[in-house]
């Protein structure tokens, strides 16, 4: 049987790559630039940390999403379904309350769900997650829905939006419970298996129901914004004026929820239409109760997560949308051995300014012009006696056919034009 990766799973080869990087150094740069440490936490913890942080209702517990293991000394451990609660597990464990407040994380790295698999969804999947912990103001939930945007705008794409909601304090968020039990407890069992026991445990989950069925029957009820009590309501109006007053792009939307306990007011999320139906890149809010669940201090916090793999597959359609447009990638063809030691040289200095790959022998024309196609080339430039001559080489463009004669600094500037 020939041997394949597991459903779910994903190489990401070494053409891919340029696009993985530049996620993860655009959240560097952003999220650095605004004060946020870099951290890593381990692919596995106790099950405990994960149960507490994602609650009962959630779909990772209810649907059984989580990657649960015992290991050899009898501990039961789960891979990270999401990582909030990592990070805030290492926060309490290293004591970094004692900080100067807020503190600001950030980090990169997979995570794991047995869910359905689908476009943009695995069961190794990657995030960008971004917390900040010790502020309960309204600026610190607007600044993170903002370096939320510039990090997908960091990382090149201008087409996404952020939607904004609240699902308000936690006497509003029982009474909108109730408003749901009151409305659907009749109806019962039209509702989706999953959605029963949403209606137990948690009903305002119902509205992230993907059942046509549950849809129907909830499309004319109140959302959570729609009851928001009076605190709520100006924390997210002050959230809204500095989003307004920064320029950042968003739309209210009243369906958005959150179904923990512990998050509160903020809920908000980043979507790309070229992504098809789940259109959804990522998504956070504020979540003030669960750093004393795990066993921390009372803090409040806000923070974010979005998907690596929906984010490039976005880039890709807008790169699609675009005609094709690429960046440039050179080629450089001796075409006599002089010319060899002369295409590496040239290489080695170019390649501070883009790629640049070169054949290791001399080739003729057509035979060189074949492999840099095949090598992903934007362009080729060839090199024999006559362009040694001249001081030139002569420069292809491999989608129109364009040749020209190209000194070094033309070459240069045709690798810098896409910086």
């Amino acid at each position: 049987m020939k041997v394949r990766s597991v459903k779910g799973t994903a190489d990401v080869l070494p053409e891919e790559r340029a696009a993985w990087r530049r996620v993860e150094s655009a959240a560097a740069r952003v999220l650095g630039n605004a004060g946020a440490g870099e951290l890593s936490v381990p692919v596995f913890e106790y099950v405990d940390v994960f149960t507490k942080s994602v609650g009962e209702s959630s779909d990772i517990v209810v649907q059984k999403e989580m990657y649960v293991f015992e290991d050899r000394g009898g501990r039961s451990l789960a891979l990270r379904p999401e990582f909030t609660a990592g990070i805030m597990r290492a926060f309490v464990e290293h004591g970094m309350h004692t900080r100067p407040l807020p503190v600001k994380l950030w980090t990169m790295g997979p995570a794991f769900r047995a869910e359905n698999v689908q476009r943009g969804r695995y069961r190794q999947f990657h995030q960008v997650d971004y917390e900040v912990v010790g502020s309960e103001s309204p600026l610190a939930d607007a600044e993170a829905v903002q370096l939320m945007y510039a990090v997908l705008e960091e990382c090149g794409l201008t087409r996404h939006v952020m939607l904004l909601g609240s699902v308000g304090d936690p006497e509003d968020r029982a009474a909108y419970n109730a408003y749901l039990r009151e409305a659907l407890e009749p109806r019962r069992d039209e509702l989706s298996e999953v959605s029963r026991e949403r209606l137990r445990l948690n009903p305002m989950r119902i509205l992230d129901s993907k059942h046509a069925g549950d849809q129907a029957l909830i499309a004319d009820l109140d959302r959570p914004l729609e009851r928001l009590g009076e605190a709520s309501r100006a924390h997210f109006e002050q959230v809204r004026r500095y989003l307004d007053a920064w320029g950042v792009p968003y739309r209210v939307d009243p369906g958005i929820v959150r179904g923990l306990d512990y998050y509160r007011r903020t809920a908000f999320e980043a979507h790309h239409e070229g992504i098809g139906a789940q259109s959804a890149l990522g998504g956070g809010g504020r979540y003030d109760g669960l750093i004393k669940l795990l066993g921390g201090p009372d803090l409040p916090a806000t923070g974010w997560a979005f998907g690596v793999e929906r984010v490039i597959d976005a880039l890709a359609e807008e790169a699609a949308a675009d005609d094709g447009a690429r960046e440039p990638r050179l080629f450089l063809v001796p075409l006599d051995e002089a010319a060899v030691d002369e295409a590496a040289a040239l290489a080695a200095r170019l390649r501070e300014h883009g790629t640049v790959e070169f054949a290791y022998q001399r080739r003729a024309p057509g035979k060189g012009l074949a492999e840099a196609d095949r090598r992903g080339a934007t362009h080729a430039a060839l090199r024999g006696a006559s362009e040694r001559a001249a001081g030139v080489w002569q420069l292809k463009d491999l989608a129109t056919g364009e040749q020209r004669p190209a000194s070094e600094d033309d070459l240069r500037a045709l690798l810098e034009f896409s910086a």
